[in-house]
């Protein structure tokens, strides 16, 4: 049984989200702080997280963030859960680490199908470990290891870069809008997510890959048409 951790210091959302997630089949633990959160994670290492944002003392991103350096929690995908709902507040999630955002109020079946995406982009995820390497160029993505080399070293992805970086490497060349990859590497539903959102994942990306991400090499952006892997 997938065990899920929801932090949220409303007692009510969470004691509701966890009657509601164990009807779907769910185990589910909750904390009412950040710091409870944490510490809840570290000694049941969850396969899920769902994060508040607003919080007393620490926030949901700086949960986040304190989640992504600790190295029994790196890799456990978070979901935010929360009211604040404008495109530059899910962009600050997704810098801070988070794999997917939702706001309140929110319907439960779409946030059932969002945990169901997650887990099982994270099975597949573990499964693509075993098959090796995808290079393309100088740049190497060990599958195994999250890791990406190119010549300027060697550097660890978070979830969400490697989702991004392993499709586009797996299909360089070919260019994909950012609506494309809302839908084929997030799982949003068409017509959903914003452009603001993949912006911000290309860049961060950029950050990590790029000698110069102001002036890339690899991720390049084609004008009116989105974004590829250069092949050369």
């Amino acid at each position: 049984m997938q065990n899920i951790l929801v932090i949220d210091d409303d007692e009510l959302v969470s004691r509701t989200l966890q009657r509601a997630l164990k009807m779907y089949g769910y185990q589910v633990m909750v904390a009412n702080s950040g710091t409870e959160g944490l510490q809840l994670g570290r000694r049941h290492l969850p396969d899920l997280l769902v994060l508040d944002v607003v919080m007393p003392g620490m926030d949901g991103y700086q949960v986040c963030r304190q989640a992504r350096g600790d190295p029994l929690l790196k890799d456990v995908p978070i979901l935010f859960l929360t009211a604040k709902s404008k495109d530059e507040d899910k962009i600050e999630g997704f810098r801070a680490g988070g794999d997917d955002y939702l706001a309140k109020p929110f319907n439960m079946d779409e946030l059932q199908l969002r945990i169901k995406a997650i887990l099982r982009r994270t099975a597949e995820e573990m499964q693509s470990k075993d098959e090796g390497l995808v290079q393309v160029g100088d740049v190497t993505l060990d599958t195994r290891s999250f890791k990406v080399t190119t010549p300027a070293g060697i550097t660890l992805l978070t979830n969400v870069q490697f989702d991004l970086l392993y499709h586009l490497m797996s299909h360089a060349g070919q260019v994909f809008t950012s609506q494309q990859l809302l839908q084929d590497v997030w799982d949003y539903p068409r017509d959903t997510g914003s452009p603001e959102l993949v912006r911000a994942h290309v860049k961060n990306l950029r950050d990590k890959l790029e000698a110069d991400p102001k002036n890339p090499v690899y991720i390049r952006t084609i004008q009116g048409h989105g974004y590829t892997f250069a092949v050369e």
